[in-house]
């Protein structure tokens, strides 16, 4: 049995028996979570191994401890979508005006009327790249911000959306490094993570790999793959085929870099990814969710005092608000995206219609839910399959509505 450690506040039971729950019922091997309500850490919990062996070779255990860090996967998005919306708040960042206006380069094969906007919201037709990128080409950075440049786009940009797996992280990392000269994890770091004392980092500081959990391949369990009706939930054949299909669009959107990153390696975690590389814990991840609504405490100030808003109420109502809704291109289902910020929805849960944030594939979410007051993060290094959240999630959330007296 995992020994699960850290605190649940009073009323907040349920959510430490979620929790606990995942790990006999859902397959969870390691992970953390941190809820925030009205600016109060109410809920840090952790347990499992930080770091379990892969592909049957052995591993000494290593304990998820309260500092254990892990890869966020997309869970990143939310955190470069920040950052370019911080810049938006200072003025330094027109979200209308054309792409090109800062990275001429960009201009290329039609693109010279795309506004920043549409970057933020996918719809700018570049999930995919004709060429893939190599590790190195990551890396560097350069390489891969030309390589998006000058791609010429699926569809129509504005006329459609579908989800920017790897390239939402070039494309908006470069506009924030073309208005402001820093790289957008520099960004990141000492304009949100530092003033917040965030655990949150893309790219990762050498200082801090030793605390960084490993990621390991599962799949779903049972009780995952099972509808409310005890029936066996079956993906509809064109979801199957997407992603089968390696010609297709979904399926070259999430081989944009190839071979895949190995998220264990040194120098990938050191990179900036700003699209899947984010490196944090369950701790900042839910202390930033709470500062976007201005609802995280201000650490070594008065008892009780709130931090305002990391960005002003007009600038939040349209950064999660609905840009897009409907059919996504890439993902073969309906979402709903506000500038940066998976909305909630039946593809991606959250707490309520008012809830904003980004899963990460395999499992970690981080959103706000500005109508409850909250800041949620989840982080886990058993990777189970899908880009929108899983059954531990979901079973968490439900343990928090009931916490708050509310039906699931």
């Amino acid at each position: 049995m995992v020994e699960i450690r850290g605190e649940a506040a009073e009323g907040f039971e349920p959510v430490r028996a979620a929790f606990a729950r995942n790990f006999r019922e859902h397959g969870e091997l390691g992970a953390a979570f941190t809820l925030y309500l009205d600016g109060r850490k109410v809920v840090d919990l952790w347990g499992g191994d930080a770091r379990p062996e892969v592909g049957g070779r052995p591993a000494p255990a290593v304990g998820w401890t309260a500092d254990t860090a892990q890869v966020l996967r997309s869970v990143t998005k939310g955190m470069t979508a920040a950052a370019a919306l911080h810049l938006v708040q200072s003025g330094r960042l027109d979200l209308d005006a054309p792409v090109a206006s800062y990275w001429p380069e960009f201009k290329a094969a039609g693109k010279e009327r795309v506004p920043v906007r549409w970057l933020l919201s996918h719809q700018a037709g570049l999930p995919a790249l004709d060429v893939p990128l190599r590790v190195e080409d990551v890396i560097a950075w350069e390489p891969a911000a030309a390589a998006v440049a000058a791609q010429a786009p699926a569809w129509e940009p504005g006329t459609a959306h579908g989800y920017h797996p790897y390239t939402f992280g070039w494309l908006v990392g470069e506009v924030v490094r073309r208005a402001d000269g820093r790289s957008v994890g520099r960004y990141f770091a000492e304009e949100v993570a530092g003033p917040l004392g965030l655990d949150l980092w893309i790219g990762l500081p050498a200082v801090v790999r030793p605390r960084v959990g490993r990621l390991v391949d599962l799949p779903a369990p049972e009780a995952a793959q099972l509808g409310p009706n005890g029936m066996k939930i079956r993906p509809r054949p064109a979801v199957v085929n997407a992603y089968q299909d390696h010609t297709s669009l979904t399926a070259r959107s999430f081989a944009a870099v190839r071979p895949a990153l190995d998220m264990a390696d040194p120098a990938v975690q050191a990179a900036e990814i700003p699209g899947a590389g984010g490196i944090g814990t369950a701790r900042s991840v839910a202390r930033f969710y709470a500062a976007l609504i201005g609802a995280a405490d201000r650490q070594g100030g008065a008892p009780g005092e709130l931090l305002p808003p990391l960005l002003g109420p007009a600038l939040l109502r349209e950064a999660v608000g609905p840009a897009v809704s409907g059919p996504d291109r890439v993902l073969i289902v309906n979402t709903s995206f506000g500038l940066g910020f998976f909305r909630h929805g039946p593809t991606s849960p959250m707490s309520s219609p008012a809830a904003f944030g980004h899963p990460g594939r395999g499992g970690s979410l981080g959103f706000a839910d500005p109508d409850l007051g909250i800041g949620f993060g989840y982080v886990t290094n058993g990777m189970q399959p899908g880009v929108t959240g899983d059954i531990r999630s979901r079973t968490l959330i439900g343990a928090v509505r009931r916490s708050l007296g509310l039906s699931q």
